[in-house]
């Protein structure tokens, strides 16, 4: 794809993942009658498609379903760092989990990514996966994390190879610096879709347009869809980037947060294939792609809470600054996208037993924490293990139930934090008649005790819905550079309309006003 047409896109679409210029996620038919097989999983990204396939590998009977396309949700949103360099930082993991929680940590995402390079050589996938370098970096002049410290912890956990450098290699201006050696990138949706069609040759089957609308467990356990067909399964996965089927186990240790990314034309060989990452808060992350096989540097970063940032856009302007204050050699803006982080309370996803289901027939996998794709990649191998009955040293570490002590005051913070946001019921509405709201825009409108979530179409058309997330009934904000309306609470999407739900948790659109 050339630049001058990706920039038209740009400016037509507001925002379009790298990944898909090559085409939309594949699909397959939807699920049109009820189905039995060993396993369920609901969810087709990254985790769901890992462990369908790696399940489909030891000759389980697997269905996967999904509402939309294959890897369209959260997983073609991703910039795909494989990393073993943990987010969090491996001082502040020591800190929560302990030295062994830590060097659990270490060893399992580092076997995710030996678990994608086995799978891309053994299947013979095209999706650029490479071994790089990754680089923890401190800007000049700033108040930064102690990279000693850092360094330290890092090889507690068993990174014998991690160390300080006075410098990132190439243009990037930078302070100090740790190497992680053996991180590696690819092309998320090319291993994907190859994924899925190496499951399928294992006898697997895939239907995308299925919605799950509940998941009972039991003997045997059952996931019904939207279309009123079911499957029943002995283990059901519910693998769908935030649990489906909990309102409140889970989703109280969790927070969503929203993360923006550019991509940007560079010249060939202006900066070395690696990761990077700085240490400011929020921090910013780098990486280098292929796009129609021109290279392009992609950089993400700005996060903030879902539905807590008045201008989601600025983000993007904040974004650009930061990549020309550092790097000379930029060309055009080509892409850019948002996408959603799941953060969880102590730097760990949740993956094992469902704390809300009945015995051992649920299972979950979620909380990415700016990890996804290793997050998910250990999780089909974790519930692989485990549905076959097989011990796994990282099970605790992961286990959904777990109480981590030290992580208290950060659960505290969380749940002040989403609380807080009930307090929109007592104030005006952002408008006060719908003359205001401008054609393809949004906003919260009072109608006596009522609050209203009205979206004028291009056309004119209004729709009116009720702003009460039907979740677990905080109020929605407008996001105006998804035009969406997003949940504060617990991280909840839905489109312009109300009616369609984009992000999880919630199970159905927004309510008819009263």
């Amino acid at each position: 794809m050339s630049t001058a047409r990706t920039i038209r896109k740009i400016g037509k679409s507001g925002t379009t993942p790298l990944w898909l210029a090559e085409g939309e996620p594949p699909r397959r038919s939807p699920l049109k009658r009820n189905a039995r097989a060993d396993v369920c999983v609901v969810g087709g990204g990254i985790a769901g498609l890992t462990t369908a396939y790696l399940l489909a590998r030891e000759r389980r009977s697997v269905i996967l379903v999904d509402a939309g396309p294959i890897a369209a949700g959260e997983t073609s949103r991703t910039t795909a760092h494989l990393s073993n360099a943990m987010d969090a930082g491996y001082f502040s993991i020591e800190q929560t989990h302990g030295a062994e929680g830590a060097r659990l940590a270490a060893e399992s995402h580092s076997a995710a990514i030996d678990r994608i390079e086995t799978i891309v050589a053994e299947e013979g996938i095209d999706c650029d996966f490479d071994r790089v370098d990754g680089f923890l970096f401190n800007p000049p002049g700033e108040a930064v994390r102690d990279l000693d410290r850092e360094l330290t912890a890092a090889r507690r956990a068993g990174l014998a190879e991690v160390e300080r450098l006075p410098e990132v290699p190439g243009p990037l201006a930078s302070g100090d610096c740790l190497r992680f050696p053996r991180q590696a990138q690819f092309h998320p949706l090319r291993y994907l879709s190859a994924l899925a069609d190496a499951f399928e040759r294992l006898g697997g089957r895939i239907h995308t347009g299925s919605k799950a609308s509940a998941v009972e467990g039991g003997a045997p356990a059952r996931v019904r869809l939207s279309s009123r067909v079911s499957v029943t399964a002995d283990t059901v996965v519910v693998a769908t980037n935030v649990p489906i089927h909990t309102r409140v186990a889970v989703h109280a240790k969790q927070a969503a947060y929203r993360t923006y990314a550019l991509a940007f034309a560079i010249p060939e060989g202006a900066v070395p294939p690696a990761l990077y990452w700085d240490t400011l808060d929020p921090y910013h992350y780098l990486r280098t792609a292929r796009d129609d096989g021109e290279p392009v540097l992609v950089v993400g970063g700005e996060d903030h809470k879902t539905g807590q940032e008045e201008s989601p856009a600025d983000c993007f302007g904040r974004l650009e600054a930061w990549a020309h204050e550092r790097f000379r050699d930029l060309g055009p803006l080509k892409y850019r996208w948002s996408g959603q982080v799941v953060e969880t309370v102590d730097g760990l996803a949740y993956i094992g037993r469902s704390p809300s289901s009945d015995g051992d027939t649920v299972l979950l996998a979620t909380g990415d924490c700016g990890m996804g794709m290793t997050h998910g990649t250990i999780a089909g191998i974790l519930l692989t293990d485990r549905i076959q009955g097989r011990e796994n040293p990282w099970a605790g570490l992961y286990d959904p139930a777990r109480k981590t002590l030290r992580a208290t005051p950060e659960l505290v913070r969380e749940n002040v934090n989403a609380a807080a946001r009930y307090a929109g019921f007592l104030t005006p509405g952002e408008v006060d008649d719908t003359t205001k709201i401008p054609p393809g825009s949004g906003a919260i409108l009072r109608r006596g005790a009522h609050k209203l979530a009205v979206y004028r179409a291009p056309d004119g058309k209004l729709v009116e819905r009720s702003a009460v997330c039907p979740h677990l009934g905080c109020l929605v904000a407008w996001n105006a550079l998804e035009h969406s309306w997003d949940c504060p609470c617990h991280g909840s999407r839905f489109d312009a309309t109300g009616k369609r739900v984009l992000n999880g948790p919630a199970g159905v659109g927004l309510g008819d006003p009263s």
